[in-house]
């Protein structure tokens, strides 16, 4: 495997996950650093340049949470949370302190690897300066999974917002329902994919106005048109 060009830092206390991880990662073209508690981390992050991170909540010394605050007062960088704490409250005190995913344990590492490059990506090709993601009559500010419309907030469901962010991050691109519930809903998904086309006509309600940019593809899936 070609090196990515991208370096990640996955702190995680058990050893045994952190090595699987890691080496998942180095075999699909990453450079990883690893560390064992949250002081570790820090002393990380202050050192290097990441293109993302990955932090377990649960650390010695310092946990995922202050790690995240801490980059967050330093760093614009993706941080991805991946813990056994998985309730909504956790889920929603994580992006509280700045995390852009939440992955609950025990979890599929390509499906890791799918928000680890979708992020990256975002954050390279899409994150403008004040932490807001536009494009073109469309802003997000993933802090607060808020989506606005020509500058009004609009109501939206996590799936929907997940969607959209997917479609964004992959705009131009044919996007098959399979590709699509592999990414959003995960390869564990044991429905049908036409659960997608259900969430499609949803997101489009949403976004009203700005519904026009996804096009069915007859036969294929969906493309965002930008």
């Amino acid at each position: 495997m070609a090196d990515s060009g991208y370096k990640i830092l996955i702190a995680e206390d058990d050893v045994s996950l952190r090595h699987i991880a890691s080496a998942f990662f180095a075999k699909n073209g990453f450079n990883v650093d690893q560390a064992g508690d949250g002081l570790e981390a820090s002393s990380l992050v202050s050192e290097n340049h990441y293109d993302a991170i990955i932090l377990d909540i649960m650390m010695p010394f310092k946990d995922g949470r202050e790690v995240c605050k801490f980059i967050r007062t330093r760093y614009d960088v993706p941080v991805i949370f991946l813990t056994a704490l998985g309730s909504e409250k956790d889920i929603i005190e994580g992006y509280g302190v700045g995390a852009d995913e939440h992955i609950t344990k025990p979890f599929s590492t390509k499906l890791l690897l799918v928000k680890v490059n979708a992020l990256i990506n975002r954050y390279r090709g899409l994150l403008v300066k004040d932490g807001r993601i536009c494009v073109d009559e469309i802003a997000i500010e993933p802090s607060k999974r808020q989506v606005s419309v020509d500058g009004t907030v609009i109501e939206i469901s996590p799936k929907e917002y997940d969607l959209l962010l997917y479609f964004i991050e992959n705009k131009n691109q044919i996007l098959t329902r399979s590709r699509i519930l592999d990414a959003v809903w995960g390869e564990d998904f044991e429905g049908y994919d036409r659960a997608v086309d259900t969430y499609v006509k949803k997101l489009r309600a949403s976004l009203g106005s700005a519904s026009h940019h996804i096009e069915t593809i007859i036969k294929s899936g969906y493309i965002w048109k930008s």
